[in-house]
């Protein structure tokens, strides 16, 4: 242990000193784009409602911003926008509340339960992660809660307003005339089909967008499956922690989703996935599975595998985001971007979007002039790559390390990340701020990358180096470099780590017609 110790202290040495330089630079990355966006929600302008350049309207008429999709990101952003005085319609395919197994202010009265971190269980070994909460209130914590209750109030608060209007629809296809996205083409409750125009239209439907084919370049993998059960009259060992267990064949989380409720999702490759129809999947559940719950989770888990209807399957997509600029139209949420969700950071990534975005619409009060408005919006993917590229890397590369697997080096892999976690200290407490979106910063995960490389060629070279140990020091790094470097390069390694060097960054808000004129 004491040699562990050494090795993880004399990696965090150098790491720190390489380190050093990139958290200074990310001091420098993040204060100019904090300016930017303050400087552009700081701005402002005689206000005037938009003009409709395409001619007269069908169905339901024109607004300012169209919303597809009141999910998570939807919801909020049309709540964000409409109080700052935009007139919103936001087109919902299912206002019904979403039974989804998801990665779970709104969250009152929804029975939201606390969580403080995670902890990791592995060959009868444990490491137990803590979000560095310290600096905050004592009422600051991660939620977990069911999906559909949140939702549901987000989209409560959203009707509450005014100028905002919630429907139920299904938008076909997005209105496009000369390049430019004028609106939508959706079939209400009743399948009648409207037509409604606005000079912006943000597409935010989701995971499974059908609109998202025209605004990027969308390669979606799907690596695994999580299979989800809800478990009954149990506890998780540590309160307000939820708790992975690394096993073999399949990963399992935990975690409570309300005061008698714990979700569990199974992790389970793409390429063996058993039928739940044919009671295949409960047989994979009880055999494979079962044996490496918890024992306090154990009776639970049998439980809930043999309630009818309780196992359901979600597929968990991995997508970089690879927009083209489309004048009028905008993706955000998972209709542009999805990650693994075996670290639940999609939620996170979807409200940072929202706020960035709502900040640089602040401003904006004439959106008529749609490729100037689409020239201004470019600086929002260079903007929100700190959190989304820090969650998406992390999450790919967790479920890569996760999975099991019959390589050794992939196995040393596993054991020096949790080795590396139970250092505590700077190296848990890094990790963790990242994991949970309080550090999303491309630097920081650099830096701890580098650590965690140090850390573990170390351990493979004790108690001294020979030829045998310096081959496995040189395979662990080409592991940790192939399960890496990929997701960095689908992210952009420019955008990344020199922002500063996009020209989309420097973008300023667009002069308003209507300040042009009341100047003159």
């Amino acid at each position: 242990m004491a040699e562990q110790y050494m090795v993880g202290l004399l990696g965090g040495v150098i790491a720190s000193l390489l380190g050093f330089v990139f958290l200074y630079c990310n001091f420098l990355i993040r204060f100019r784009g904090l300016r930017k966006l303050n400087r552009a929600a700081s701005m402002e302008f005689p206000k005037k409602n938009s003009v409709n350049k395409t001619g007269k309207s069908e169905g339901v008429g024109t607004t300012d911003i169209i919303i597809v999709g009141a999910g998570v990101a939807g919801a909020a952003l049309a709540y964000s926008l409409g109080k700052d005085g935009h007139r919103v319609r936001v087109i919902e395919r299912d206002l019904n509340a979403p039974n989804r197994i998801a990665g779970e202010n709104c969250v009152d009265e929804i029975d939201a339960q606390r969580l403080l971190g995670y902890t990791l269980y592995k060959d009868g070994k444990e490491a137990r992660v803590s979000f560095p909460l310290e600096k905050f209130q004592s009422h600051v914590a991660g939620r977990t809660f069911h999906n559909g209750r949140f939702i549901q109030r987000l989209r409560k608060k959203v009707a509450s307003l005014h100028n905002v209007s919630l429907e139920q629809g299904t938008v076909t296809s997005l209105i496009e005339e000369n390049g430019i996205v004028k609106g939508v083409h959706y079939k209400n409750g009743n399948g009648k089909l409207l037509t409604t125009y606005a000079p912006l239209t943000i597409v935010c439907d989701g995971c499974f967008s059908n609109l998202r084919r025209s605004l990027c370049y969308s390669k979606v993998d799907i690596p695994s499956y999580f299979v989800g059960l809800t478990l009954t009259n149990c506890n998780l060992p540590k309160e307000n922690y939820g708790a992975i267990i690394l096993a073999h064949p399949s990963a399992i989380v935990f975690y409570q989703i309300s005061s008698t409720e714990v979700r569990c999702m199974v992790n389970v490759p793409s390429e063996n996935v058993p039928s739940v129809s044919n009671g295949e999947m409960a047989c994979y559940l009880k055999t494979q599975v079962a044996p490496k719950v918890l024992p306090e989770l154990y009776d639970s888990f049998i439980s809930a595998i043999q309630k009818k209807g309780n196992i359901r399957i979600a597929p968990n997509k991995i997508m970089a985001a690879a927009p083209h600029l489309t004048p009028g139209a905008l993706l955000i949420g998972d209709a542009l971007n999805m990650r693994h969700a075996i670290t639940g950071g999609g939620m996170t990534v979807a409200l940072s979007d929202v706020v960035i975005l709502r900040d640089l619409l602040r401003p904006l009060h004439d959106l008529s002039d749609a490729s100037t408005i689409s020239k201004y919006l470019e600086s929002f993917y260079t903007l929100r790559k700190p959190m989304s590229s820090t969650l998406n890397i992390l999450a790919n590369v967790l479920q890569k390390v996760f999975s099991a697997s019959s390589n050794p080096a992939m196995k040393n892999l596993q054991h020096t990340f949790l080795g590396y976690l139970r250092l505590g200290g700077m190296f848990s407490y890094g990790a963790s701020a990242m994991l949970c979106g309080l550090c999303p910063s491309s630097l920081s995960l650099a830096f701890h990358f580098f650590s965690i490389a140090i850390y573990g060629v170390g351990r493979l070279l004790l108690p001294f180096p020979s030829p045998r140990r310096l081959w496995d020091g040189a395979k662990f790094l080409w592991m940790a470099s192939s399960v890496l470097l990929p997701y960095i390069y689908s992210e952009g390694t420019r955008q990344m780590f020199f922002p500063l060097t996009v020209p989309a960054y420097y973008r300023t808000p667009p002069e308003n017609k209507d300040k042009k004129n009341f100047m003159q």
